[in-house]
């Protein structure tokens, strides 16, 4: 693998935990996987978006943060490069469609401070799924806090991931609408997964449609 630091994001159920650990098996790569159903306030937002937005988006920045910047600064003598399954950046994404203005300033305030003192990955791999499939994807996986997420929460943070990565000229960024295969049943689909993400790739957004 030619990079030292891949993040790998997308939609919930895009399959980013999926494929990270995939990478990280293939690769010989140190794998950090957000410990997101540790959060007590995920099962109570999906019931209540407006009065728990702020704390589980608090409580999600400042976990990931701790995991990220404990992980990161860790050598490992036995792996070859770190791979994630999430970039802290997704704070940002979710928050901005989650909070009040008055929370979001806070909150960006707060992030800023955090974001200043992580590493910034070598490549970010975005994984574009459309909403109908990331619905199956989310029913098959049988997360009762999951059950009744919408189409349109889905549809916004997809917008919002878009929006975001347009306006990162100095980040690697690599776009994989993968939509046409299925990187988890098919092994020759991961391969075409795999020799994508092993490029040499300009800063920038780069999109790539993957048929398989």
């Amino acid at each position: 693998m030619r990079y030292n630091y891949i993040a790998i994001e997308g939609n919930i159920g895009a399959g980013k935990t999926s494929l990270a650990t995939r990478i990280a098996q293939r690769y010989n790569g140190k794998l950090i996987l957000e410990q997101f159903e540790e959060n007590p306030f995920l099962a109570k937002f999906y019931e209540n978006q407006d009065k728990y937005a702020f704390p589980l988006e608090l409580s999600f920045l400042a976990d990931r943060y701790q995991q990220l910047k404990r992980e990161l600064a860790q050598q490992d003598l036995f792996t070859d490069f770190t791979i994630s399954d999430y970039f802290l950046n997704k704070s940002l994404i979710f928050a901005r469609k989650t909070l009040n203005d008055d929370e979001y300033h806070l909150f960006i305030t707060l992030f800023n401070i955090m974001n200043a003192n992580l590493p910034r990955p070598d490549l970010l791999v975005h994984l574009y799924v459309k909403t109908s499939r990331l619905q199956q994807n989310i029913r098959n996986r049988g997360r009762e806090y999951e059950r009744h997420i919408a189409n349109e929460y889905l549809d916004k943070i997809q917008n919002s991931y878009f929006n975001y990565l347009k306006q990162q000229p100095n980040l690697r960024i690599l776009l994989l609408d993968t939509n046409a295969i299925d990187f988890v049943a098919y092994p020759n689909h991961l391969e075409l997964v795999l020799d994508h993400i092993d490029r040499d790739y300009p800063k920038g957004l780069t999109n790539v449609r993957l048929v398989g």
